[in-house]
């Protein structure tokens, strides 16, 4: 053990009150009737993911409400606990200083370092506990098979070695400096993706520039770009000249997933390391969540799923449970594969551009006609016939590779991005276990993340 590091608890800290521990509302306290479309955010399990609270998943509640639940309100560095699910158990968030006052949701559990504390620096301690090896401990010491559940028991016995402040500062700051990219990054990507989207909805939904001609309404893009829109509307209401299509028309296939069985993978005698997707792994925002993807042996993903083996740029729809989830496949996420809950839409690069598509099937209106036709059983479904007869609309080719350019290149901004910060996701889950054990210095470890910064 590194000299002046010392072996501890998180109860050891509770014992002092350096460190409290508070079990989110009961749900006696907060009930579904309570959630309203504007007021103070309350950070449910499926928010905590990845060391951050996702924003787009956080469900609101009145002011008078959050009132009530005031003892549950976060302050700067608290650290929360997913404590329930199977997916979701042992998964950590450290809150930042946008998400002061949010409200802790029932199924999470708040830790906070207390302001008198000598020892602990809470940015270390959420570094520490969003590792891999700490969520895995979490996980496998929570209570229950089917659904696991994590208590404040379980975490208090956590145990870890300590750094003396002055490193452990250190080491916070050189992760920090990784994570704050990330979320440059992320910021950045949620521009780029709301100007595609802007340009794809005014060009092929709205139809902007041919309604702006028909009413005498100036230019307003290049000349080059303009000249492409019809002047007028035809009798279908489209612009004249672009023709309904289908999804399956423009594709090369669609088709889904599948699920080894249990004995197709423990017979497997390879190891498992290919990318195995399921829904949990599509966020509602397009983004492929990689932290927490199951992993198959190639035996497998070329044998049983060799049907369902991904290529670059396929479109991926989930079309059971939480229906309508839409991601491109990048080219650093293969090999993979996905499970049954999610359609493969292969395009066909002749015919329309993938991103194209991908617009297409993210967009709102699109989903609310295509799912309107669902018929809802146990769990909802979306059909590969219905997915592949939806219709879209299509300009001639020449004119669609032309218009695409410019929304062609915000994407690609974005899903650089989107590799970078993988990137640096993966430089800080490596450098993290180095960093705690002693076994890297901070100097050696700013040396690397100033290489890929």
């Amino acid at each position: 053990m590194t000299e002046g590091w010392k072996p501890v608890s998180i109860g050891d800290f509770c014992k002092t009150d350096e460190i409290q521990l508070q079990t989110g509302p009961f749900g006696s306290q907060l009930h579904s009737y309570d959630y309203v479309t504007e007021g103070v955010a309350v950070v449910p399990t499926v928010a905590i993911s990845n060391g951050r609270i996702d924003h787009s998943a956080l469900p609101r509640i009145a002011p008078d409400k959050a009132l009530a639940l005031g003892r549950h309100k976060l302050e700067l560095n608290d650290i929360l606990f997913a404590r329930r699910g199977a997916q979701a158990t042992g998964k950590t968030a450290r809150v930042r200083p946008e998400e002061r006052g949010f409200i802790c949701g029932t199924g999470a559990i708040r830790l906070r370092v207390t302001a008198g504390s000598k020892r602990i620096f809470a940015p270390f301690l959420a570094a520490l506990l969003g590792d891999k090896s700490s969520i895995d401990w979490l996980m496998f010491h929570a209570i229950g098979a089917t659904m696991p559940n994590l208590n404040e028991g379980i975490i208090k016995s956590f145990q870890f070695v300590l750094p003396p402040l002055p490193e452990q500062r250190a080491i916070a700051a050189t992760l920090s400096a990784l994570d704050d990219k990330i979320e440059v990054n992320r910021q950045m990507n949620e521009t780029l993706e709301a100007m595609a989207r802007a340009l794809f909805r005014d060009w092929f939904v709205d139809f902007g520039p041919t309604r702006a001609k028909m009413t005498g309404i100036a230019p307003y893009l290049s000349p080059d770009l303009w000249s492409l829109f019809p002047d007028s509307l035809d009798d279908a209401g489209k612009p004249e000249g672009w023709e309904f299509s289908t999804i399956g028309s423009l594709t090369h296939r669609v088709t889904k997933g599948t699920t080894p069985t249990k004995q197709q993978v423990t017979a497997a005698l390879d190891e498992a390391w290919i990318n195995f997707l399921r829904v949990n792994n599509l966020s509602e925002d397009g983004k492929l969540l990689l932290g927490n993807t199951v992993k198959v042996a190639q035996s497998v993903h070329e044998g049983a799923l060799r049907r369902s083996i991904l290529q670059q740029d396929d479109l991926l729809y989930s079309i059971a449970g939480t229906i309508g989830r839409v991601a491109k496949t990048p080219k650093d996420v293969l090999p993979a594969n996905v499970n049954q809950a999610i359609a493969i839409v292969r395009p066909n690069p002749e015919l329309a551009s993938p991103n194209y598509l991908l617009l297409w099937l993210s967009d709102e209106g699109f989903q609310n006609d295509l799912h309107s036709n669902i018929v809802q059983a146990v769990q909802a479904n979306l059909s590969l016939g219905m997915l592949s007869d939806a219709r879209i609309l299509v300009p001639p080719r020449e004119i669609h590779t032309t218009l695409l350019r410019p929304i062609d290149a915000l994407l690609e901004r974005k899903a650089h991005n989107e590799r970078e910060s993988r990137t640096l996701a993966q430089t800080r889950n490596l450098l993290l276990p180095r960093l705690m054990s002693g076994e890297l210095r901070v100097a050696e470890a700013e040396r690397t993340v100033e290489a890929v910064l």
